[in-house]
């Protein structure tokens, strides 16, 4: 994947850049029109998070995603797809949640090979700046995880969220 590279299924509208910034290190970065409480919200309530996270074009069906979002809380996804005949899950623990600026979580799936995964909101004139970044336990780790199109989705999965905010904004 290209530094910097720009991930949105549109063209011309490049806001969201998806960066290896070290072996082990992925970020993602995207501006979403509407405030941090809106935008945590949807990470953070089960809901609204089933409306935006899985790319559509990806095929996959999330089935359910449970969550209890606080420090010491866990998460489970549970996904499906036509040419699997089991669904696949994923689940973690919530290691720091801060409410409107920060959610970090493990990603045990994997076992030894899961990442860590950081999210930050700061809001500015009623955008947000939304970081992700996953940090691997090992270059290979994160290789594969590429390799895998696991990381592929993000582009995509942002305009979904952009939706999303903007129709809880619209309510607000």
């Amino acid at each position: 994947m290209d530094a910097g590279r720009p991930s949105d299924p549109a063209a011309g509208t490049a806001r969201t850049t998806v960066e290896r910034t070290s072996d082990r290190e992925l970020v993602v970065v995207r501006i979403v029109d509407g405030p941090a409480r809106l935008v945590f919200e949807a990470w953070t309530k089960p809901d609204l998070f089933q409306r935006w996270w899985v790319p559509k074009s990806f095929g996959v069906t999330l089935i359910s995603f449970e969550a209890d979002v606080r420090t010491g809380g866990t998460y489970r996804l549970v996904m499906g797809h036509a040419s699997s005949e089991q669904p696949m899950a994923f689940f973690g623990r919530y290691i720091d949640v801060t409410p409107h600026s920060r959610l970090v979580w493990t990603n045990e799936e994997g076992g030894d090979a899961g990442a860590i995964t950081t999210v930050t909101f700061a809001e500015t004139d009623g955008a947000t700046r939304v970081v992700v970044s996953e940090l691997y336990p090992s270059k290979e780790a994160l290789d594969e995880a590429m390799a895998s199109g696991s990381t592929s989705g993000w582009g995509e999965q942002f305009v979904q969220l952009d939706h999303l905010v903007a129709s809880l904004d619209a309510k607000a």
